[in-house]
């Protein structure tokens, strides 16, 4: 057995065991294998173990991989996307998983509308509150007020847009030492989506893409649908803090 292998079938043994002790089926879990700083060769040998969801931080990175690789892989763009590259991340990925603004989306729904696509995007929350982190802020629920309504806005108007579809949230929890300490976070963001959905019935709330290689079982124990885990499917599963600085910790995006 290689050490993908073996790495692979311990994530997904992990994932299962996560989601029998929240009392959920873990097919209703999906593992998107970061590839970012990956060799499509790795790629390729994750795809042969069973692997169809890669994520990727950049669409030049991705660009290089893409063309070389299965038709049948689906492709989930995770990084911070700049307007200007709306049209390229269009292309090349099937869904975005970090809107973080309407000019983003608009963006996004052009492109998508140009090139007879429905791109299926996740709005991407700082529930945190953490000036590094991007995303819509969230910080402050449930007490309401401007914040609350900031994002209602944002949404309201995302909802409009043709040729593109929300389904659903997207956190990164804070980089922590004791996994238990990102569960607030991740059931916030759970709580969050509750509520859009009770505003927004028309959209099908389905996903929540959040947890990473060193917090995927919490974040599947509160409700985690899409899990974004790099390091321990490609590398040893050294804890992230024992190996880079923190402004640069955020491999798995």
């Amino acid at each position: 057995m290689t050490d993908l292998e073996s790495n692979l079938r311990s994530v997904q043994e992990r994932i299962a065991a996560a989601a029998h002790r929240a009392g959920r089926d873990p097919a209703e879990i999906t593992l998107v294998a970061v590839s970012k700083g990956q060799p499509a060769e790795a790629v390729r040998a994750a795809y042969d173990l069973g692997l169809r969801h890669f994520g990727e931080n950049r669409a030049d990175e991705a660009s290089l991989k893409t063309s070389n690789l299965p038709a049948d892989i689906t492709w989930h763009m995770i990084g911070h996307v700049q307007a200007r590259q709306a049209r390229q991340v269009v292309s090349l990925f099937q869904a975005v998983h970090s809107v973080d603004s309407a000019r983003l989306a608009r963006r996004l729904s052009r492109f998508s509308g140009e090139q007879g696509k429905q791109l299926p995007i996740l709005l991407e929350l700082n529930v945190s509150g953490e000036a590094s982190k991007y995303g819509l802020a969230a910080d402050q629920w449930p007490s309401g007020g401007v914040q609350w309504d900031a994002l209602l806005a944002v949404v309201r108007e995302i909802v409009t847009l043709p040729s593109i579809q929300i389904q659903g949230l997207m956190t990164m929890a804070p980089i922590v030492v004791d996994a238990e300490k990102a569960r607030p976070f991740f059931a916030r963001l759970r709580r969050v989506c509750d509520e859009l959905a009770a505003v927004f019935p028309q959209v099908t709330w389905r996903h929540l893409s959040m947890g990473m290689t060193d917090d995927f079982e919490v974040a599947v124990e509160e409700g985690a649908t899409l899990l974004r885990v790099g390091r321990a499917i490609f590398a040893p599963d050294t804890p992230i803090w024992c190996q880079v600085p923190r402004s640069t910790a955020e491999e798995d995006r």
